[in-house]
């Protein structure tokens, strides 16, 4: 896999009602995260993730929204202010090498982004570093950009980084599992 980040001009087609219909948010997400918890929704783009996680963490949580560009960090944050809940939203914007998140969460939202980063490797081992025990990564590569064998590939690093496959959620068009 080549690393490619999706730029934030194409970032109309990541939140679409289109996309709603067929992964919803609020149906892959359910069950994972609770109110009060701290959640990262590293790679977060323009925000398809973000709001619902807001929603679930609740008044007494927080979300870390966490992007390489500014610029979908910037529309994330004209969209929750739209919706009136840009103060309950930590923006985060990491380094190409690294995510740089300093609170320790209880849930990590990798959602079609890490075959975009250079190293997974180190994405698996700082992710695991930034969870409390207990904590829990979902990752999700789309089937059309990561194969079968890339992703059982990546399952290894973060197995190496310390991370344990939980079980395999269906996600439409996606390869998913549950890390613990």
């Amino acid at each position: 896999m080549k690393p490619h980040v999706c730029p934030a001009s194409q970032a109309g087609f990541l939140s679409t009602s289109l996309r709603r219909l067929i992964q919803k948010p609020e149906k892959i997400l359910d069950g994972l995260v609770l109110p009060g918890q701290v959640a990262a929704d590293i790679g977060c783009g323009p925000g398809f993730f973000t709001i619902p996680l807001v929603k679930m963490v609740g008044g007494n949580g927080t979300v870390i929204a966490a992007d390489l560009q500014t610029e979908m960090l910037g529309r994330l944050r004209a969209r929750a202010a739209r919706l009136k809940i840009s103060n309950t939203i930590k923006y985060h914007l990491c380094e190409p090498e690294r995510i740089g998140i300093t609170e320790k969460l209880d849930f990590i939202l990798a959602f079609y982004m890490v075959h975009e980063v250079p190293s997974p490797d180190a994405f698996f081992r700082e992710s695991r570093a930034m969870v409390n025990p207990g904590g829990q990564l979902l990752y999700v590569e789309p089937k059309f950009h990561v194969s079968r064998g890339e992703f059982q590939a990546m399952i290894g690093l973060a197995e190496t980084a310390g991370w344990r496959p939980e079980r395999y959620p269906k996600v439409f068009l996606s390869r998913a599992v549950l890390l613990r």
